[in-house]
Order: C-alpha cells, then sequence, then structure tokens
C-alpha cells in the first residue's frame, strides 16, 4: 500500500491543523497586534494635533484680516471697537458689511470644532487681556486657544498652544 493510500501523518489525506499549531498562530497575531497598538494610538494623537494647529492658524488668520480690514477702515464703525477686533467669533461667520459697498465680508464658513475636545468650545482673550489670561474680557477676541487640558506629544500643554 502507497503512503497516499494509508492516510499517514504527511498524506494528502490530513486535514487541518493541530491545536499546538492554532495557539502558536494566536500567540503570534496577538503579539504583532500588541506592538501596533501603541504606534496607532501616537499616530492619531499626531493627526488630531496637526488638525488643531491647522484649526488655530485659520482662526487666528481670520481674526487678523478683521483686525486688517477694521484699521484700515474698511468695515462699518458699528461693527469695529476701537482696537479693531471682533466683537465675538460668530462675527467672523456672520461677517460685516465693508464701507461703501453692499458687499459683506466673511472670514470663516464656520466656527470649526476643536480636534482635541470635539466641540467648538474656544478659549478667548481679549485685546485687553493677559496674554496668558484664560478668561474672557469680552471686550473682544484677539486670541483664541483650545479648552482641551491634555498635553501634547511635545510635552506641551493643548492651552498653551
Amino acid at each position: 500500500m502507497s503512503p497516499l493510500q494509508r492516510g499517514g501523518p504527511g498524506t494528502a489525506g490530513e486535514r487541518g491543523l493541530t491545536l499546538l499549531e492554532v495557539v502558536v498562530v494566536i500567540t503570534i497575531l496577538m503579539v504583532l497586534a500588541g506592538a501596533i497598538m501603541p504606534v496607532a494610538k501616537v499616530g492619531l494623537k499626531r493627526q488630531k494635533e496637526l488638525e488643531l494647529r491647522r484649526v488655530l492658524r485659520d482662526m487666528r488668520n481670520a481674526i487678523d484680516e478683521y483686525h486688517r480690514y477694521g484699521s484700515q477702515g474698511q468695515i462699518q464703525s458699528r461693527d469695529v471697537d476701537a482696537e479693531g477686533y471682533p466683537p465675538d467669533l460668530d462675527a467672523l461667520v456672520e461677517g460685516v458689511e465693508q464701507v461703501g459697498t453692499l458687499k459683506k465680508l466673511k472670514f470663516l464658513r464656520r466656527i470649526p470644532l476643536d480636534p482635541m475636545t470635539g466641540e467648538a468650545e474656544w478659549g478667548m482673550r481679549s485685546y485687553q487681556d493677559d496674554w496668558d489670561s484664560r478668561s474672557w474680557g469680552r471686550q473682544n477676541v484677539y486670541d483664541v486657544y483650545s479648552q482641551s487640558k491634555g498635553t501634547a506629544l511635545d510635552g506641551t500643554k493643548y492651552e498653551n498652544w
């Protein structure tokens, strides 16, 4: 009788895996998954940090642009305070009338979400506030910051960005 007809080990009649082989494969997969998870978490955090930097830059550019138009007298005086900064973030979205035209200037399409908190709530500072103030004086919006209490990959606090 040939080995193929007997159905012994190493023959074409052998089917499936032994319990030991299954345990070894599962162990290898668990080790690989355990090594990938921390890398994936850091990558996700880095992506959120990049998004936060972009959003802060966009909002600060919008505030600066509003200030530039206000300083040049191109925005209706009732919409601009003495320093030329917007009264709140909504003014950047709703827009203001440009002097001498019927054109409405809008500086943001919407108030963006803070990627760290997932909400459109931002800390704000007035021109009259201290540079590190955590309370908004409500005179105008000079600067914005994240209200997240988290720490970035570089060790800084998101609220200090």
